[in-house]
């Protein structure tokens, strides 16, 4: 399986921290998270990886270069503008077709069993398979409501607060959480044809339609640490988790790295 890493956004939650560096490269314990994340997938055996580029793009294609040295192979696609994150799995449609591939965001840290992920994915038949966690401010994220089968129901983008529904799954647990998109996804290459224009957003645009059009949408649970660091007090959170700094220092490599310019 191929995976796409979303790591092209501004970070403007996150004040000056963000200013010089992208949000993916800040660091926890010692190392970026994006390097973080690119350990995570290669210990689950996916080590094709592309990531799209826009703010401080130099700050990753310098450090990490073709991944060699994380024992991956990178590529890389610069955004001019923005493409939103189903624009950009567009761009990516001839190098993942026709397998299911991964949708993991640039700014989430995780220690989500990929494994499972894709074994529920391919066991359920579902066009797509969001992972998704339990939230104290649902207002922050899409949310989502599924049924006792895992199916999802109902799915809306950084609702309102009147807007907010708790869940009717009784399986998961007896009280009736809200589950929120987790960022990270396995999802089937004719889910793209939903992309009917760009930018286009998968939690604001895609998997509503996909609901409309009757597209089964599977969740897959996480009850582990999931953290989006896009605001300063989330990415304390995660700095929280690594007491000690481990400094693991790389080579860069730069040679056979892959670049591709994406326009809007």
């Amino acid at each position: 399986m191929k995976a796409l890493v979303l790591a092209a956004g501004l970070g403007t939650r996150l004040g000056p921290l963000t200013r010089h560096v992208p949000k993916p490269m800040l660091p926890l314990g010692g190392k970026p998270l994006l390097e973080h994340i690119i350990e995570l997938l290669r210990q689950h055996g996916i080590t094709d990886i592309a990531l799209n580029l826009h703010h401080r793009p130099d700050a990753i294609l310098h450090h990490f270069g073709s991944g060699e040295a994380w024992g991956v192979r990178l590529r890389y696609s610069f955004e001019a503008s923005l493409l939103g994150s189903a624009g950009t799995a567009l761009r990516q449609l001839t190098w993942v077709y026709p397998d299911p591939f991964m949708v993991y965001y640039g700014d989430v840290y995780s220690d989500i069993n990929l494994t499972e992920l894709i074994e529920q994915h391919r066991s359920s038949r579902a066009v797509a398979t969001i992972a998704v966690h339990q939230v104290d401010d649902p207002t922050r994220r899409g949310i989502v409501e599924f049924d006792n089968d895992g199916r999802a129901r109902r799915f809306i983008e950084k609702p309102a607060a009147d807007q907010v529904f708790s869940n009717t799954n009784t399986k998961v647990q007896r009280v009736r959480p809200c589950w929120a998109n987790s960022g990270i996804y396995v999802l089937q290459p004719e889910v793209l044809r939903y992309v009917s224009d760009i930018p286009s957003d998968f939690g604001l645009d895609i998997f509503p339609r996909l609901l409309e059009a009757g597209q089964r949408i599977q969740v897959y649970p996480v009850h582990s640490t999931v953290i989006d660091i896009g605001t300063p007090e989330n990415y304390q959170r995660a700095q929280q988790l690594f007491p000690e700094p481990v400094t693991q220092p790389h080579l860069t490599r730069l040679n056979r790295v892959e670049i591709t310019t994406a326009t809007a």
